[in-house]
């Protein structure tokens, strides 16, 4: 058997468009091995094994090379994936659901190859307040369009308070915090553009 063979279950196309598109992303940036495992704190031979398929990158690898390339861990996934048909029915849209948090969370339409943006659907329960440390890249564009309800949102330590029809829009650097004063639920419609 040889060294390159996929073991049960592996699906090597996957691996394979992983590996080239992690060479491209460096080759993108024109950075050396060296640089890159300076930036990210992964060392030369495993980012060269990385780039020639050799081995199969760590999560935590991954969200190093993520973290460094400035991308989410979703979007560089979908970049790999096949490519998606242009049609999202409604019952193959992922749901999320925090029950603690009071939020609920639609992938309307999810990150894609080759596609900038993405849409989700939040749905906030009176009181429900989810903060946000920072944005997983940098300067990602939002547009939060209210559909029910009343938002207070909070960007770089900013309030705005909208209503059902307004739609905030802004692009985050740091911190967020998104609450629902009641007494209704809000429901808004997210779409995100990466810079």
């Amino acid at each position: 058997m040889g060294h390159n063979e996929g073991g049960a279950g592996h699906d090597n196309r996957l691996e394979l468009r992983l590996a080239a598109r992690l060479a491209e992303l460096r080759a993108e940036r024109a950075w050396s091995l060296e640089e890159l495992s300076h930036r990210s704190g992964v060392s030369r031979s495993t980012l060269s094994r990385l780039e020639r398929a050799e081995i199969s990158p760590t999560t935590a690898v991954l969200a190093r090379l993520c973290a460094t390339y400035e991308l989410t861990m979703s979007r560089l996934l979908a970049e790999v994936e096949p490519a998606a048909s242009p049609l999202v029915p409604a019952d193959r849209q992922s749901v999320w659901r925090d029950d603690d948090a009071g939020m609920t969370r639609r992938s309307v339409s999810p990150p894609s190859a080759g596609m900038r943006g993405e849409v989700i659907e939040v749905t906030l329960r009176p009181g429900a307040d989810i903060a946000y440390e920072g944005s997983p890249v940098p300067g990602l564009e939002h547009h939060a369009w209210i559909l029910e309800g009343a938002v207070e949102l909070t960007v770089d330590g900013t309030a705005h308070a909208a209503r059902a029809g307004d739609c905030l829009r802004f692009r985050l650097w740091g911190s967020s915090r998104w609450r629902c004063p009641g007494p209704d639920p809000a429901r808004y419609v997210l779409a995100i553009v990466l810079p």
